[in-house]
């Protein structure tokens, strides 16, 4: 049983995660009619079950539920793992019986909070991740457990009259490839969600780059780009119009940074402050105070950089997310998603998405 495509013709996908940890989401606080997918991050899992991550979470799930009364055609997820909540995936999906029980516990946690699907954010299968149990066999084993959560999903469509979506958040590496059967795993999902972001960080980078390139900029000693991960996708067998890609609400900033290049593909350390900026508080605190904003043509990205203090900052903007939103229009992907919603407070970032993924594209459909 595989996952109804999506069609070139369909609304591309404007997927955004919604973190709100233990706080409430605040009447008015999402603009839904500018999402065609909400994911809400997230959900864990313990004693193989998923569970409730947060305390806030049933008050939250009710409420972007009940954002469909504003956007009927929006869709929402509940996203399980992340970074940090990946650890108990390798030992869940290990055998028949124990990923029954988890599929099982998914239905049930659907059916109560009237959601739309999951979205499944194992990070990742066959690899340690944020020092997470793995095994060589959770290569085959991901593609098992969303082979069999789809055959259940099928069977709960009959009974509930609408459809399920599975979707899920993929690393933009070789590596994540290498360690899963994508060709095999995009039967039974409606969209991967590429992670086309945090190429590089301070910390696991000691020289300065471009964190989500949209293009490989030949500067670059990496050689890295989400066009060419999406590209080792197709490759790998994933359509192009089931790959949203993935853009950051957020920044990297590095210190020590020489003022060589304006700090480009420099040596770098991590910042006292800074290391994971959110685009609200870069455009507030750093833009035309000291920090000058550079374009990388090449890469189609921006970044700041500051002689004063030389600190170096990789970040998106609406600039370079109208680049993105014309690439998935080019080559036909199925839409953007973004990590995550609260980096963008004033709503700059989500209206270029709005914007820029609406060219010729006014026909809504149910399949986000």
């Amino acid at each position: 049983m595989s996952a109804q495509r999506t069609t070139a013709a369909s609304q591309p996908v404007i997927a955004a995660y919604v973190f709100p940890q233990n706080n409430p989401i605040q009447p008015g606080e999402i603009a839904a009619q500018k999402l065609t997918r909400i994911n809400y991050a997230f959900a864990n899992l313990q004693g193989g079950k998923i569970v409730n991550g947060f305390t806030a979470e049933d008050k939250n799930l009710a409420a972007l539920v009940a954002l469909k009364q504003v956007n009927p055609s929006l869709t929402v997820l509940v996203s399980v793992g992340g970074w940090l909540w990946s650890g108990n995936f390798s030992d869940m999906a290990l055998t028949k019986e124990s990923r029954s029980l988890f599929i099982a516990s998914v239905v049930e946690f659907v059916n109560r909070y009237q959601l739309d699907g999951l979205d499944i954010d194992w990070e990742y299968p066959g690899l340690v991740g944020a020092g997470n149990k793995f095994r060589p066999e959770d290569k085959q084993n991901y593609t098992l457990l969303l082979k069999e959560l789809r055959e259940q999903f099928h069977r709960q469509e009959k009974k509930l009259h609408r459809k399920l979506f599975i979707t899920i958040a993929a690393g933009a590496s070789t590596s994540f490839l290498e360690h899963t059967e994508m060709s095999k795993v995009q039967q039974y999902v409606d969209t991967v969600n590429l992670m086309a972001y945090d190429y590089y960080e301070p910390g696991s980078s000691s020289t300065t780059g471009n964190h989500a390139p949209l293009f490989t900029d030949p500067a670059d000693p990496e050689k890295i780009s989400a066009d060419r991960s999406v590209q080792e996708f197709e490759q790998a067998g994933v359509p192009a119009d089931k790959i949203v890609l993935g853009v950051p609400f957020y920044g990297h900033a590095w210190g020590d940074v020489p003022d060589v290049s304006h700090g480009a593909f420099n040596p770098g350390k991590p910042t006292a402050t800074h290391v994971y900026a959110r685009y609200g508080d870069i455009a507030s605190t750093m833009l035309n105070q000291g920090y000058v904003r550079y374009w990388d043509a090449a890469a189609s990205v921006p970044y700041l950089y500051n002689p004063d203090t030389k600190i170096f900052v990789s970040y998106e903007d609406p600039e370079s997310l109208a680049k993105k939103c014309s690439y998935v229009l080019d080559h036909k992907l199925a839409g953007v998603m973004f990590w995550d919603y609260a980096g963008d407070p004033t709503g700059t970032l989500l209206n270029a998405l709005d914007t820029g993924l609406k060219q010729d594209h006014g026909a809504a459909s149910t399949s986000n």
